[in-house]
């Protein structure tokens, strides 16, 4: 080995900073700022680890915590740091809250992966409380088994997200019970409307019976050669009974549609059988006002409810010869592509453009000031817009102020063949086939009974009447009678229709008959239909129910 003396010797220690006095005194300098640099930095560390807002310590994974800064103490309740340096044993049962199970699966995470991060736990505290924190454990690579951890408390942290699921839960209990009251009121709001329906259907009945019962003695009335005086007091009671019927028909169907108790019948029908009946409706109406009423009828096919569409033209025809001072009204129609669209044309006052969507809301009736100039209520379009839905039909309109207005409801066309034309409603063209025809009235209102019997008296007819089967028999005295009209609901569940099958099958033989009822629902209708009847709603209107019974008279 070289000695210090030697060449060799003298330039490693040189390069150690162990030659000579001079060589050594040149690198003490840069010695000591290192030194000092280190010193710092380690006081530095030193007062970052003292002085942390979090909790950092170091522990072995087999002897315990070695060591814990200030801010983990007072995190746990403890004076001083040095209380936190537990044994491996002492860990588990002073530290954490849920003791050996706990650490042991600490322990395995971090043999197994180096690190655990984002760790929520509770520890322990001094006093046996707990503490909600996150911590993130990492094992020194230069140290096998040595954990360092940093740990932050989120207890404030936790309360606010206790704090949000409570009110999240409030908030959830409070929509529920506002739910549960919103379904209260939804149903008692329909228990209201269906009590108020069946109020309304009940009523309505029971009032459409003696409005019945005056429409036909003010009918019989009518016809009579009265003084000028009595005539004008009969006319007024007609003009205001008319009033009334409208209003109660009006609401009747306006809370059927509103409740969809209106089902469509589809069928095809010649577009004939629609329009013609209508023009012999509505023709003797346009000639009282002064009007000329033009029907332009065709041979296309129409896939329809005819009943209902019949309702919505003749409301449009209604409305043109009410609201039409002087000219025409034209009912006719036009292709559309696969469609027909049916229109009402008159020369009328016309409506303002912005007011054209207005006049199908319920109750509305425009460019009336006076309550004298009010005809009806105002329910018409409004009741044409609900059919119009059921039928799945577009309606249209169109005005032009001053000059008129069309208005349209868009059909179906079918190339299917067509039902068989029903019976219309027309008045006889040859004769009176009324005068000496042997007809029994079939009602369970005696009032109904005799103010039928006074009209059908006064046009010449031979009147029985009765109130059921039993009493029919005995009027009739083993002769039937060429007609009966019979009311649809009669006392004790009975209905005109099976009185009217009895007496069929007791003088077999099809003995016409019309029923009339002031029940407008689809199960009334559909068992007249199978009695192959025709229909009046109630109140009768002698004018219809002339023209029906001359039709099936005259045959």
């Amino acid at each position: 080995m070289a000695r210090p003396s030697e060449p060799g010797a003298d330039a490693l220690a040189g390069l150690l900073g162990l030659s000579n006095h001079t060589v050594r005194k040149s690198h003490y300098p840069e010695l000591a700022v290192r030194l000092e640099e280190l010193e710092a930095e380690r006081n530095r560390y030193t007062w970052l680890f003292e002085h942390a807002v979090h909790g950092i310590f170091q522990a072995s994974l087999e002897d315990g915590m070695r060591a814990a800064n200030p801010a983990l103490a007072r995190m746990l309740g403890y004076d001083h740091a040095q209380a936190l340096l537990f044994s491996r044993s002492d860990l588990a049962s002073l530290l954490f809250d849920r003791g050996t199970d706990e650490l042991a699966e600490i322990v395995a995470t971090l043999q197994r992966e180096r690190a655990l991060l984002a760790y929520e736990t509770r520890l322990r505290r001094r006093d046996g409380s707990s503490v909600d924190v996150l911590m993130n454990l990492l094992s020194r690579p230069d140290e096998p088994g040595v954990v360092e951890g940093f740990v932050a408390d989120i207890t404030e942290r936790k309360q606010a997200q206790a704090r949000l699921q409570q009110l999240n839960d409030q908030l959830e209990q409070r929509v529920a019970e506002r739910t549960n009251e919103l379904i209260e009121a939804r149903d008692a709001a329909q228990a209201a409307n269906l009590s108020k329906d069946k109020y309304l259907a009940a009523a309505s009945h029971d009032l459409l019976q003696p409005l019945n019962a005056a429409r036909l003695l003010i009918s019989t009335l009518r016809e009579r050669d009265l003084a000028a005086a009595e005539g004008l007091l009969v006319e007024r009671a007609h003009q205001a009974l008319e009033g009334a019927e409208d209003l109660l028909s009006d609401l009747l169907d306006i809370s059927r549609l509103d409740h969809a108790t209106i089902q469509p019948d589809f069928d095809c029908y010649r577009l004939d059988d629609l329009l013609l009946p209508l023009e012999s409706e509505f023709q003797p109406v346009a000639e009282a006002a002064g009007l000329s009423l033009r029907v332009r009828g065709g041979p296309p096919v129409i896939r329809t409810d005819l009943r209902l569409l019949t309702r919505i033209l003749r409301n449009f025809l209604s409305n043109a010869c009410r609201y039409t001072e002087q000219g025409r009204v034209l009912l006719g129609w036009r292709r559309r592509g696969d469609k027909l669209s049916i229109e009402v044309w008159d020369s009328g006052r016309g409506i303002a453009a912005e007011r054209l969507q207005s006049i199908f809301l319920e109750f509305n009736q425009l460019d009336v000031g006076r309550a004298a100039d009010r005809k009806g209520v105002g329910l018409g379009l409004a009741i044409v817009e609900r059919i119009a839905r059921i039928l799945e039909c577009k309606i249209g309109v169109r005005s032009w102020p001053d000059r008129g207005s069309v208005f349209s409801i868009e059909v179906p066309i079918s190339s299917q063949e067509p039902a068989p034309a029903s019976l219309p409603i027309t008045q006889a063209s040859v004769g009176d086939p009324l005068p000496g025809r042997r007809l029994l009235v079939l009602d369970n209102e005696l009032s109904i009974r005799q103010s039928m019997a006074a009209l059908l008296g006064q046009w010449g007819c031979e009147v029985l009447t009765a109130g059921d089967l039993h009493e029919s028999l005995q009027v009739l005295q083993g002769r039937p009678p060429e007609l009966v009209l019979a009311d649809f609901h009669l006392d004790q569940g009975l209905t005109g229709c099976h009185v009217v099958r009895d007496l069929r099958a007791h003088f077999a033989c099809t003995i016409p008959a019309v029923m009339i009822t002031a029940d407008r629902s689809e199960q009334s209708r559909r068992a007249m239909q199978r009695l192959k009847a025709p229909l009046l709603n109630k109140p009768v209107k002698p004018g219809k129910l002339r023209a029906v019974l001359s039709q099936l008279l005259a045959q």
